[in-house]
């Protein structure tokens, strides 16, 4: 795998960056580790007799640091054929319809049977962009991947946007949470690439990211984005995952197209449902880009949608989320009359300021 991380720095395609050839270097380490044991060899028996398996690696760090591609690198360059490699928000979704099913056959606890379905023929399982949003997972998780780990003897490789320490950080009974941390950090070797460059904003480069007016050519810039920010094939479009993203303790939203922390919402979804702060703090804590279509231009009659996007804009903007949106209007002319229309200048402001290239190059998360 190293090997062909520096081929991509020789032939241009890639920046030499000292987080991500640290990263490579581990994910070398234990590519070798994985191909030098093998079932019924020497190393395999060692492996087997002392019940050890190689350690696995959670890479963690801002958006656009290299982890996505570093982990298919690693997964796409190992010479055998029992590996998955497959994004966290869809491999628990198959998780829970395994679990529905085991229930319909088996009496008792079904993660061990689940566990063994997931695991058979299996030895490397890969994960991109690990992120728990609701307690249906986080109570899960810990029992799931201790089988998966320690009794079914699967290598863990993931990716996430946060240090282990914070995942799940204000969730809903999080003390049943702590276990699943405590297996992450005892069992897989967390290396963080959290250096001020976003490479993904390459991929992005030249494009603009508030589209007017209105119609079918700012919507095909704005699905353009998503396609480049998330590596999803266009021509596949009507597979991308949507998401139940948990707000509080009986309550979520409908995220209609969620992946690799890009989520895609109607203005009309976000602003003119009754909505508070709390739903606006868990999509900025959750997504690290948001593209918002419809913006209309607003007037007297608008107020509460008005208030409420004033709302979303301040969440958005003081986590650092890159935002993407089709709109009627320029944000100056969004809502110029009505109640609130002198305290929306401010709004606008932050809308021109998110454009910027000094915005867009912040990393996610922290507050401003």
């Amino acid at each position: 795998m190293l090997a062909r991380y520096e081929r991509l720095i020789e032939s241009g395609e890639l920046r030499d960056d000292t987080d991500q050839r640290r990263a490579a270097s581990r994910l070398d380490v234990l590519q070798r580790e994985l191909q030098a044991e093998r079932p019924g060899g020497l190393l395999g028996q060692f492996f087997a007799r002392k019940h050890l398996r190689p350690q696995g690696v959670y890479m963690w760090g801002g958006v656009g640091r290299g982890k996505s591609m570093l982990m298919d690198l690693f997964h796409d360059t190992l010479n055998f054929a029992e590996k998955r490699r497959v994004h966290f928000h869809a491999f628990m979704q198959e998780v829970h319809q395994e679990m529905r099913l085991a229930r319909q056959t088996h009496d008792g606890d079904p993660i061990p049977l689940v566990a063994a379905k997931l695991a058979a023929n299996l030895r490397v399982l890969a994960f991109d962009e690990m992120v728990v949003n609701n307690s249906a997972d986080a109570m899960i998780m810990s029992r799931l991947f201790t089988q998966l780990i320690q009794e079914q003897d699967v290598t863990v490789v993931t990716t996430s946007n946060r240090p282990p320490t914070d995942l799940y950080i204000d969730g809903l009974n999080r003390e049943h949470f702590l276990p699943f941390i405590d297996l992450i950090e005892t069992e897989l070797e967390v290396v963080g690439l959290n250096g001020p460059t976003d490479y993904r904003l390459d991929r992005i480069g030249g494009m603009a990211s508030w589209y007017t007016p209105l119609g079918d050519a700012a919507t095909d810039k704005v699905r353009e984005v998503f396609f480049r920010l998330t590596d999803f094939a266009p021509e596949d479009a009507a597979n991308v995952p949507s998401e139940e993203l948990v707000i509080g303790a009986k309550r979520s939203i409908h995220v209609p197209k969620s992946l690799k922390g890009v989520a895609v919402f109607s203005f009309k979804r976000l602003c003119s449902e009754a909505r508070g702060a709390p739903d606006y703090l868990a999509i900025a804590r959750a997504y690290h880009s948001v593209i918002i279509v419809g913006i209309p231009q607003m007037g007297p009659d608008d107020r509460n949608e008005a208030a409420r996007f004033v709302t979303l804009i301040d969440a958005l903007y003081e986590h650092r989320v890159k935002l993407f949106a089709t709109a009627a209007v320029a944000p100056d002319l969004l809502y110029s009359a009505g109640d609130g229309s002198f305290e929306f200048e401010r709004t606008a402001s932050r809308l021109n300021e998110m454009q910027s290239d000094e915005y867009m190059a912040q990393g996610h998360g922290a507050e401003i």
